[in-house]
């Protein structure tokens, strides 16, 4: 046997049994990958959201079938396999391709891999605006930093937290699960407002909104006469009190439609 041959052979050898170690390695990472609460994450530790909080949140938002899930920071899946398992279509966006696979292979596990996607991603890079139900475990910092975002998407989108709020963004609901033996207790939700702040006209006179999120006053102009108003946005819905009228409609760009409570009278103003 000559030198060469015999050195060649050993090569082969070495690269064979390297490759074999380093698929047994993923392998076992693979299949025994097991996150630990408070490991270290890209932007955050991962601690688990409890069951019960998950279905809470998911209860809040009104999620069904129709609904496109989000999950920002998925972890190891558990709110969108619990999503999917109620019709809805469910995306987890998570940064460790760790926790990724680990996700996938628990949605085949629960039989709803068809409809649980998951995604090794950076949520502050990934387009999340098709989403009508955004789901988030992060912190308050976090939150803001995403609220642009989140304020552009289409109104009447469904966003719940797990403890963490967004700031001045007042929640619209909040639920505090009393029984849970966790330190994170609080969902809240917000539903992503039309915009309607500025000027608006219409036959008689003018509309004039400024907004705060979902919170809107100003003041209606009518016939020379003005009137201020207060009121509140429900994602393209959109009621206010302005001289002692209730005012209800629905927004549609750069319309808005509805009619006056107890009246019936029908109103119209645009931009």
């Amino acid at each position: 046997m000559s030198r060469s041959y015999f050195v060649r052979c050993v090569t082969i050898g070495l690269c064979l049994l390297f490759a074999a170690i380093a698929g047994y390695v993923r392998f076992k990472e693979g299949v025994y990958y097991t996150p630990l609460s408070g490991q270290q994450g890209k932007d955050v530790v991962w601690v688990p959201t409890p069951h019960e909080l998950v279905d809470t949140m998911l209860d809040m938002a009104k999620v069904t079938s129709s609904d496109y899930v989000i999950d920002l920071g998925s972890g190891d899946g558990r709110a969108v396999i619990a999503a999917a398992k109620r019709g809805a279509t469910a995306l987890g966006i998570e940064y460790n391709p760790d926790m990724v696979e680990l996700a996938k292979r628990a949605a085949i596990t629960a039989g709803v891999d068809a409809n649980a996607r998951f995604e090794k991603a950076d949520i502050f890079e990934y387009d999340f605006s098709k989403a009508s139900v955004l789901t988030l475990f992060l912190l308050p910092e976090l939150n803001l930093k995403l609220r642009p975002k989140i304020l552009d998407m289409k109104p009447g989108t469904r966003v719940v937290s797990n403890t963490f709020d967004m700031g001045d963004w007042s929640p619209d609901q909040t639920i505090r699960l009393t029984e849970l033996a966790s330190d994170y207790t609080i969902v809240h939700l917000w539903v992503v407002p039309a915009k309607v702040h500025g000027d608006w006209k219409f036959d008689d006179g003018e509309i004039s909104f400024t907004q705060k999120f979902q919170k809107i006053t100003g003041s209606l102009t009518m016939k020379k006469q003005e009137m201020k108003l207060t009121g509140n946005l429900d994602g393209d819905s959109i009621s206010f009190n302005a001289g002692g009228t209730e005012y209800v409609g629905t927004v549609k760009g750069d319309t808005i439609l509805g009619t006056c409570v107890g009246g019936g009278v029908s109103w119209g103003i645009t931009r």
